[in-house]
């Protein structure tokens, strides 16, 4: 996979990508607008690689502000959104639980998706996200983080790979936020079949996803989860321990009832290696401890990381994809292997018993 570091200028972008070649702007319609759709529409705009041909959202009063915003037009279903003449790609910005028949009826018209995370609700939508890929040949980007355009993720897996801190002997990465507690009865994140795996589902899935880039497949997953925090029927606080094809073992805490926290700890047997994610706009720090064999003290220092990353790397990287026929990344193969994580994280909650993933 190249690495692709660009800036927030769409002036950069277009240059960076195409030389002095005019951009082709692919044609986009988006489906949900608000909330996380409002980032996605942001985003989108800033890139300068996409046209923003029309949105729909079921709240129809937001689809018109948006379409004002935007100065795009307005469908009054997502079956009209899909017919706009000369659009070449779908942005889905709902709920996982639409996300499998949203681009399921997409794909059938050949139109490229960009989906947000986690992809889709079951395993059974995973495996005919699959077929349906396979099928009709549309490229199916994913919504989270493109690591390979984060200066803060290559500097961590140069590290790991260079063998800086020795063998790597374990890890602990925590993800924690207090969204559950704004979960109210009759909301879709309360219920467990729609929200399988309750904090997992929502942000755990971020970081299997990074752990993959940094270590490799996971083979195992034992987990223990609690229900009874808040009033939902979905996983406030989860523990998983993740065993990688590698042989490396882990931890994995994700609590959805605390303040913010984003943290990874990977321990090694020459350093260890300490990053923490400090709240949104502010950015995050890499800390390395060194080994001494000597019984002296052994120092924290910080760890330089060049400025530069791309929040929008997993469009520029759809972009690409479209347009140059490059590999798209993150892919959907690459958002079910964090996916499949969380269900088996919760099969293993439920039954007491580790399980181990399949291939695929």
């Amino acid at each position: 996979m190249k690495n692709f570091l660009f800036s927030d200028n769409s002036i950069a972008h277009l240059s960076l990508i195409n030389g002095s070649r005019t951009i082709d702007p692919v044609r986009v319609v988006q489906v949900g607008v608000e909330n996380f759709g409002r980032h996605r529409r942001n985003t989108l705009r800033e890139s300068g690689l996409f046209r923003l041909e029309a949105v729909y959202d079921w709240d129809q009063e937001a689809c018109r502000l948006a379409g004002r915003e935007e100065g795009c037009s307005v469908a009054n279903s997502y079956e009209e959104l899909l017919e706009t003449a000369g659009v070449e790609a779908v942005v889905i910005s709902t709920g996982a639980l639409h996300h499998a028949a949203q681009i399921e009826s997409a794909a059938r018209k050949g139109l490229h998706v960009f989906v947000e995370k986690p992809v889709c609700a079951t395993p059974e939508e995973a495996d005919g996200l699959l077929q349906l890929e396979k099928e009709t040949g549309v490229i199916i980007g994913v919504g989270h983080v493109a690591h390979y355009s984060s200066e803060m993720s290559l500097v961590t897996k140069r590290m790991i790979e260079s063998g800086e801190l020795g063998t790597i002997a374990s890890f602990q990465k925590t993800t924690a936020d207090h969204g559950g507690l704004t979960i109210r009865p009759g909301d879709w994140r309360g219920d467990p079949e729609k929200n399988p795996g309750g904090i997992l589902f929502q942000c755990g899935v971020h970081g299997f996803h990074e752990l993959m880039f940094y270590f490799g497949p996971v083979r195992e997953v034992y987990a223990t989860m609690r229900y009874d925090v808040h009033t939902t029927q979905t996983a406030d606080v989860a523990i998983c321990h993740l065993k990688f094809e590698s042989g490396l073992v882990g931890t994995l805490s994700a609590f959805h009832v605390t303040p913010y926290k984003h943290s990874l700890q990977i321990y090694g047997t020459g350093a260890n290696l300490y990053r923490e994610d400090r709240f949104f706009d502010e950015g995050s720090v890499l800390q390395m401890q060194k080994a001494r064999m000597d019984g002296g003290k052994e120092p924290v220092e910080e760890v330089s990381v060049p400025a530069g990353s791309e929040v929008s790397g997993n469009l520029v990287n759809f972009f690409r994809a479209i347009r140059e026929s490059t590999p798209v990344y993150p892919s959907l193969r690459d958002g079910l292997s964090a996916l499949r994580i969380v269900f088996a994280a919760e099969q293993s909650a439920r039954t007491g018993m580790p399980v181990v993933l399949g291939d695929g």
